[in-house]
């Protein structure tokens, strides 16, 4: 496993397990068999309502907490900061921890509501609740409006992010700010076919034994992109986990950039309704 550090010294795994939409046995599954491969790094929100199923599994595998990070977020519904602490505190209490490695605001609202709602992960951070904070799914003008009305600027800004959609302007910013990306769905999703029945990413893939989907993995972290795929099947999660033991060339680096074509499978975060979602 390799490593990024983020502005505050904090070391974060390059990859984790991304468990959207994943409840009850499925997200059970998964933890067991990410763990039994070697995952540090697990993704949740209090809106995927597998916050106890992942503490529950990580007491029942008797797990060192110092050994794992642990991700939530913040949800949209939230916008009193009294209630941004209640939020916080039923999260840990869901995991069975008291502190997380990383806390984020889900999606972003108002410029308003996102400096309220940061002022209470700066709390956080600052009473050593949370290892690191950050924000997902905003855009740029999120970011400049919120870093100045804050002390502390984002340490993470958790987007989609894939070969079809690689974000690179949007890293640009956030590199000139300390600011790391992470990817969720970074193999698409429901549009997983996309990536493994590729054929570019398939002749790359021959050169080091490796998949499709192990190569598009491999494009994000190269860029130093924490990657966030998501499965219960374990081939395929230790297949994903297999990607540091190998260096794309320049040319195929190059290559795999001309596949952007600024896809989206999830909502554009400014044309989201902020208080409900049907597609969730």
């Amino acid at each position: 496993m390799e490593y990024v550090k983020l502005h505050n010294g904090y070391e974060f795994p390059l990859l984790g397990l991304g468990t959207f939409r994943a409840r009850e046995d499925e997200a059970q599954r998964a933890m067991e068999y990410a763990l039994e491969v070697g995952y540090k790094a697990f993704d949740t929100a209090f809106i995927y309502s597998n916050e106890k199923t992942i503490g529950q599994t990580l007491k029942q595998q008797n797990v060192n907490r110092e050994d794992i990070f642990l991700t939530s977020k913040l949800w949209n519904t939230v916008s009193q900061k009294t209630d941004a602490r209640e939020a916080f505190e039923r999260t840990c209490d869901d995991l069975g921890t008291d502190y997380l490695d990383l806390y984020l605001i889900h999606w972003p609202g108002s410029y308003q509501r996102n400096a309220a709602m940061w002022s209470v992960l700066e709390e956080l951070y600052q009473e050593k609740r949370v290892k690191a904070i950050g924000v997902s799914n905003f855009n740029i003008h999120h970011l400049n409006s919120l870093m100045s009305q804050s002390t502390i600027k984002p340490m993470v800004n958790q987007v989609e992010c894939h070969i079809k959609l690689q974000n690179h302007a949007l890293q640009q910013f956030c590199n000139g700010h300390e600011i790391y990306l992470q990817a969720y769905a970074p193999l698409m999703s429901a549009q997983f076919k996309e990536i493994t029945e590729d054929e570019n990413l398939a002749k790359i893939g021959e050169k080091y034994g490796k998949t499709a989907a192990q190569i598009a993995l491999k494009a994000l972290v190269s860029r130093d992109i924490i990657a966030l795929p998501k499965s219960s099947n374990k081939g395929r999660l230790q297949q994903n986990f297999e990607i540091f033991d190998f260096e794309l060339t320049d040319e195929e680096t190059f290559a795999i950039r001309k596949m952007n074509r600024g896809k989206r499978i999830f909502p554009e975060p400014d044309n989201v309704d902020f208080g409900f979602s049907a597609w969730w």
